[in-house]
């Protein structure tokens, strides 16, 4: 598990393509002082295993759901890419769970400066958009933030000078895809009420107490 609160910013210093699946040499520089074989390492979102660490690089499997499911075989040699370590039990916990579990991608349609902010514009399909909740919780390339605005087919997010500075996100232009992770919780409470029968009722709730 991860808080979307980023370490540090790698980037791609290899990638080896297979058939359908491709392995990650990435370059870091903090990640390593507690770093151990077979660890998760959240990059662009995307949790990855380190399946050999050789300072200042380890590598990273990628199967073919990942790369189906994520922005990852749009890297090339040289990208710059987010980095989180798994979160540690007893610290602080500045972001929201975040899986490393993609759910979809997203393409970004409009960055606008507002002042000292940054409010980007990004469209999604259904299944994502489902989850997305005014002032919720998203991951954007394992990024952690908060939605600013939704609409049926697009969501907004607005980028503090200190997510910008340190993070990929204004590496990005319009029509550039991005890794979305919708919040876990959302996502069972959906599952939870679509199974039920008849949906979320006001019935059901006072039924059960509410």
């Amino acid at each position: 598990m991860f808080t979307g609160i980023i370490e540090e910013i790698g980037s791609i210093e290899r990638i080896t393509h297979g058939a359908k699946s491709c392995q990650l040499k990435i370059k870091a520089d903090k990640i390593f002082d507690d770093l151990k074989l077979g660890d998760s390492v959240s990059v662009n979102g995307v949790c990855l295993t380190a399946c050999d660490i050789r300072e200042p690089y380890f590598t990273a499997d990628v199967m073919a759901e990942t790369m189906r499911r994520t922005g990852i075989g749009k890297l090339v040699n040289g990208s710059r890419v987010n980095l989180e370590r798994a979160m540690l039990l007893g610290g602080r916990f500045g972001g929201h769970i975040v899986s490393g579990h993609i759910d979809g991608t997203g393409t970004i349609i409009n960055m606008v400066r507002e002042d000292n902010a940054v409010i980007i514009t990004i469209s999604a399909p259904d299944e994502i958009t489902d989850y997305i909740v005014h002032k919720g919780s998203v991951a954007l390339d394992g990024i952690s933030l908060t939605i600013a605005d939704v609409k049926q087919d697009r969501f907004t997010v607005s980028i503090i000078p200190h997510t910008a500075s340190e993070t990929t996100l204004l590496d990005k232009k319009t029509g550039d895809m991005i890794n979305i992770e919708c919040d876990v919780i959302g996502k069972y409470v959906k599952k939870f009420t679509d199974n039920k029968k008849g949906g979320l009722t006001m019935e059901r709730l006072i039924e059960n107490g509410f």
